[in-house]
């Protein structure tokens, strides 16, 4: 539960560094949603480095320790990065209301590169704080505690919704940059401090001295997988294929909308700041839910494809009824449907991790971990370029001034997205994704070796 504080942080400041700072760069501020996408990708895209960063942590300990002090260092690093934001933001508006080109092409650069250091400095505290959970763990108690501590990430998000709405309550109605910016600025530090301050109770005492450290190996874990060998895994079967592709398309349909969301509540639903922060706590709350419910029933009534298939089907409709419901402008239709969109996307997140654990290959588990991680990972990013992507092409093409249709057409998208999801998962088979990897295990482990 201790070491899980540290997971419901990394959560509760990423909702509030996509969702809150997205809503507010959308609808107060008026950026393109290209450019808050694509800038925004960059913590995604930066993946890879999980493979340096946990390589660093087991060869060179610092202070007698081999994660500890790394996990303190990048959450120092995530933080301050979140504070610095802020003002970069407001910054970069001000160039965009002056039409200054050169200051726009370099906020925007200064945007695009904060936001890859803030996913660098992410993946250099939880690549070490993963890394220190299976150090912690026997193989009977990794389970477990690998599910407690995802529950409290979508704690963490929830809390994190839920500490916006409240301290933001102020700025209800506000749209002034110049009482934005100082109100923003103030509550990011305050909750980068409470970050850190959780991090250090979080993982004090956990890691013994050097010495009598049971320590993992990078090669065991899935930051050992490097982009080119994953490709190689990829290609070695078709049943590895489909199921990667699936998982992307499985990812893409939960996060599309991700970019965008807090804006739709703002645009279309007249929702102030603080309102809209809530609509990912009450996402939270379902998702929670979800992952409970298929965890201790449906998943073992059901079955895990069944599951998947049923988790698939409930964010297919769930996307139909968030584009639908824009024409009630109800924000209370909103909410129910954002909690029916949440507990199916836990039922199929649920579902769909185990299916990923029996599509793992013992011999090359760590490899098979990083390479399913690198699939998510690399669809969120795409979710953020597309999502915003998508709404400013949607507005360019729609005629008229109405905010609704933009973002109708960009969740229909998303649930054709779920279409294919459902279709990919229909060529999944877990007797011949095990038949076709083991005949083809001697190239496999060359990729684990290489």
């Amino acid at each position: 539960m201790r070491l899980g504080l540290f997971q419901g942080c990394v959560g509760c400041l990423a909702v509030i560094f996509v969702g809150l700072l997205n809503r507010v760069m959308l609808t107060e501020l008026g950026f393109p949603g290209l450019l808050v996408g694509g800038a925004l990708a960059f913590e995604q895209l930066v993946a890879p480095a999980r493979i340096l960063f946990g390589q660093l942590s087991d060869a060179y300990p610092l202070a007698g320790r081999h994660r500890t002090p790394y996990i303190w260092i990048g959450t120092a690093l995530f933080c301050s990065l979140a504070v610095l934001v802020v003002p970069l933001i407001f910054h970069l508006h001000r160039a965009l209301q002056a039409g200054s080109l050169w200051e726009i092409v370099l906020g925007a650069a200064a945007l695009c590169g904060l936001s890859a250091c803030y996913g660098l400095a992410v993946s250099l505290a939880t690549t070490p704080y993963l890394a220190l959970v299976i150090d912690s763990t026997s193989e009977a108690e990794r389970p477990r505690a690998v599910g407690l501590i995802w529950c409290l990430l979508t704690v963490g998000i929830v809390a994190g919704a839920i500490a916006s709405s409240i301290c933001l309550k102020s700025l209800d109605g506000v749209s002034d940059p110049a009482v934005l910016a100082p109100a923003l600025t103030s509550f990011m530090a305050r909750l980068a401090l409470v970050v850190v301050v959780l991090t250090v109770i979080a993982t004090w005492g956990i890691e013994p001295a050097q010495a009598q450290a049971p320590l993992s190996r990078a090669a065991d874990r899935e930051d050992a997988i490097t982009l080119s060998a994953a490709w190689r895994l990829i290609t070695s079967s078709r049943q590895v294929l489909v199921f990667f592709c699936f998982l992307m398309a499985f990812t893409l349909a939960v996060f599309l909308q991700d970019p965008i969301l807090e804006s739709y509540g703002g645009e279309v639903f007249g929702l102030p700041i603080a309102a809209t922060a809530s609509l990912s706590a009450i996402w939270g709350m379902g998702t929670l839910a979800g992952l409970l419910l298929a965890g201790f029933w449906l998943v073992p009534k059901l079955g895990k494809f069944a599951c998947a298939r049923l988790g698939c089907q409930l964010i297919l409709a769930s996307l139909v009824l968030l584009a639908l419901v824009g024409f009630t402008g109800q924000p209370e239709a909103l909410k129910l449907v954002l909690a029916g969109f949440g507990l199916a996307t836990g039922i199929g997140t649920n579902a769909t991790l185990v299916l990923m654990l029996d599509l793992t290959l013992p011999q090359v588990a760590g490899t098979f971990v990083g390479v399913w991680g690198l699939a998510q990972a690399y669809s969120r990013a795409a979710g953020k370029v597309l999502g915003g992507g998508l709404l400013d092409l949607a507005r360019s093409l729609t005629p008229g001034s109405e905010a609704f249709p933009p973002y109708a057409a960009v969740f229909l998208l998303e649930a054709a997205i779920a279409v294919l999801a459902l279709v990919l998962l229909t060529g999944v088979n877990l007797r011949q994704f095990r038949d076709d990897t083991a005949r083809s295990l001697d190239r496999v482990l060359a990729v684990e070796l290489g």
